[in-house]
């Protein structure tokens, strides 16, 4: 028996198994299921190619027979050898050329003795850097001359802000203080704070220049600046004089206080 006859008998072994498997089929569909005649034989048929067909390829599929195995096999060694013949002749040829000895002339050449001679006494020198320039040394910073300034003690009050304290008295001459209410900005508070500076009369107050009164805004404790704000030289130089203001006038009536 050939392969081809082989392989004949395989199928039609194969699509017999599978008829055999759709009637059974078929049956018991009929039987069992409750399907009808024709339901049952479409199922069967189904069954009978779907079968075959898979039998056929799985069973009856050619295997490669012994000797074709074993000619794929020597086939890639066979194509190794023309390479590794190629390679021989090569690396026979770097080895004998390696081993050839240098072949030098056996009569010298025109002017080799002179180069022979020469040989070595020239050499490439580097053209010389230029000297650097020494860096200009930065000049030391001179220390910042510190402005001269005066003393507490060597300034003046007036410039200071502070002022000259005034002439005081220790208490009232005779006849009892004057009513320093009349000046407007002093209140009683008030009155009483200059009262307990000294300050007692209006010829005092009319007395105060610039200094004095710098002093005495400086030192109204609570009442910072009302001197020179609300001006009391000039109230106190018309009452001084016996004179009245319109802020005295009030006073008088008690229209204030």
């Amino acid at each position: 028996m050939n392969k081809n006859e082989g392989m004949i008998s395989c199928a039609v072994g194969c699509w017999l198994v599978a008829l055999l498997g759709g009637v059974l089929a078929a049956m018991l569909l009929m039987v069992l299921g409750g399907w009808t005649f024709m339901q049952g034989v479409f199922m069967g048929v189904v069954v009978f190619v779907v079968a075959g067909a898979l039998l056929s390829w799985i069973i009856c599929k050619p295997l490669p027979a012994a000797g074709e195995a074993s000619i794929e096999q020597a086939k890639p060694a066979d194509a190794a050898k023309p390479a590794a013949q190629a390679a021989a002749p090569v690396a026979a040829t770097s080895t004998a050329a390696a081993a050839e000895p240098e072949i030098k002339p056996s009569t010298p050449l025109p002017g080799e003795a002179d180069l022979a001679e020469r040989k070595g006494e020239w050499k490439y020198e580097a053209e010389p850097k230029a000297k650097e320039k020494p860096k200009a040394k930065k000049a030391a910073k001179k220390p910042a001359a510190k402005k001269a300034t005066k003393s507490k003690a060597e300034t003046p009050a007036s410039a200071a802000g502070e002022g000259t304290k005034p002439q005081t008295l220790s208490a009232a001459r005779d006849g009892g203080p004057d009513n320093l209410k009349e000046i407007k900005g002093v209140g009683p508070k008030l009155e009483a704070l200059l009262h307990s500076m000294g300050f007692y009369h209006f010829d005092q107050v009319a007395s105060w220049g610039a200094d004095e009164v710098a002093w005495v805004d400086q030192n109204l404790q609570g009442f910072k600046g009302r001197v020179s704000r609300d001006d009391w030289v000039s109230q106190a130089k018309i009452l001084a004089e016996g004179g009245e203001t319109e802020f005295s006038k009030k006073v008088g009536k008690g229209d204030v206080y």
